[in-house]
């Protein structure tokens, strides 16, 4: 079977509609031999957060010279992304054989009336892979919610890290924080140790504390105080931690904040018996990589590449918008799912943006480019629907000028389909950006 072969075999699966619950995976896995079993992990849920906290706590632990398994979604760049070791994505030949040796037993769950969706298909298939790897801790990010995600298989985790929760996928999780946050603190368990993000909803903290005290789990929220003369610019932010100078490309008030749940898991680990210096965390928090979480892609125009897609993140967004560009005319390529509160979202942009080109990402779910468009011109926003990714960059680039600065938001899709585009119009722009 070829990498592409296998692509076709894992995108063949259910994206969403199968039933929640648990009872395929324990099947599934059960047919494996339990490799989820023979591995240490730290679970990390949340509505926002989840994906930079996760490649941050990696890009430390590789550092510290820990074989470290990363498992994330979505991938922004290759599907390859999902799975890393030590910042390595699976090679496309083990994916291959990966997807060959295992579709015999999805067939055989098929057969006996238990079809998987793609996440569970991806999920055991890197399980399987840590295993196999030997690796010596996993950092697991949850897919969607937390009780009865795919990823909720695992046994007691080394750290149950529960990330910012707001309003996202109600019609899932519930209405109200309170009702999203028991789902995300659904990967609280028996005897284990939580570590919470430390600005939450008095209602939602209370819940995630209930928890994990019903499960008799030491209990942790991050403490950002610890953190002094915390700087930031387009390039970085910078802080001093227990005397140890520390900078990562990561930046906005919710990374800092982030990276406070990340020096509290470490602490954690550190009680549990993992050597992790200071100058290897710095190391670490130095390294990290993630696009598409503010991610600067030219200086000159100031082009920024974000994954906000709910109210929370574009509220975030907006926080950092006023920080960093303030001064600056500001025109935005956006796209949202239908299923999202953009009225809401573009709330928090409203007096921000000079214009805005709107496109439907591609996505079943997405909302059309027209519709968005009407929405911010109800706003009183110049707004137009573009006809591709390339003219919202080309159409934007031209608005902005010399001095303005462009944000491509409101969706993760989008951003990944704008990124490669923008990279290459901005080399022929500006070979030296």
């Amino acid at each position: 079977m070829t990498y592409q072969e296998a692509l076709e075999q894992i995108s063949s699966q259910a994206k969403f509609g199968i039933k929640p619950g648990l009872e395929r995976m324990v099947k599934l896995l059960g047919k494996m031999g339990n490799p989820q079993d023979r591995l240490k992990f730290v679970h990390v849920a949340g509505t926002n957060g989840k994906g930079s906290t996760c490649a941050l706590l990696s890009s430390v632990l590789t550092a510290a010279g820990y074989k470290t398994g990363l498992y994330i979604s979505p991938y922004i760049i290759e599907f390859r992304e999902r799975m890393q070791i030590c910042g390595q994505m699976i090679p496309e030949e083990e994916l291959a054989s990966l997807t060959e040796e295992l579709l015999p037993l999805i067939h055989e769950m098929e057969q006996e009336g238990d079809s998987l969706t793609e996440f569970e298909f991806i999920t055991a298939m890197a399980m399987e892979w840590f295993a196999r790897s030997n690796c010596d801790i996993v950092v697991l990010e949850v897919g969607l919610g937390g009780l009865f995600d795919a990823t909720n298989l695992i046994k007691t985790p080394l750290v149950s890290v529960i990330m910012s929760i707001s309003l996202d996928h109600t019609g899932v999780l519930g209405d109200t924080v309170e009702k999203i946050a028991f789902q995300k603190a659904g990967i609280i368990k028996e005897d284990g140790d939580t570590v919470v993000f430390p600005r939450q909803e008095y209602g939602a903290m209370e819940v995630i504390r209930e928890v994990a005290r019903q499960h008799n789990n030491g209990f942790c929220v991050a403490e950002p105080e610890e953190m002094e003369n915390i700087e930031s610019d387009l390039f970085g932010t910078r802080f001093v931690y227990r005397g140890e100078s520390m900078q990562m490309p990561l930046i906005g008030e919710h990374q800092v904040l982030n990276a406070a749940t990340v020096l509290a898991v470490l602490g954690v680990l550190r009680r549990k018996g993992f050597q992790l210096p200071l100058p290897m965390v710095a190391k670490g928090f130095a390294q990290v990589a993630f696009p598409a979480r503010l991610e600067l892609l030219s200086k000159n125009p100031i082009f920024l590449l974000d994954g906000a897609h709910n109210p929370n993140g574009v509220q975030a967004l907006a926080a950092a918008l006023r920080q960093y560009l303030s001064g600056h005319r500001i025109t935005a390529i956006m796209g949202m799912l239908a299923d999202k509160d953009s009225h809401a979202s573009i709330g928090y942009l409203n007096g921000l943006l000079d214009q805005v080109y709107t496109l439907t990402p591609d996505n079943p779910r997405a909302m059309q480019a027209e519709e968005f468009a009407s929405l911010w011109q109800d706003m009183g926003v110049s707004a137009k629907a573009a006809e591709s990714p390339r003219r919202a960059v080309e159409l934007a680039l031209e608005h902005a000028g010399n001095d303005g600065a462009i944000v491509v938001c409101g969706s993760l899709y989008l951003a990944a389909e704008i990124r490669p585009i923008a990279i290459e119009i901005l080399k022929e722009k500006s070979p030296s950006a």
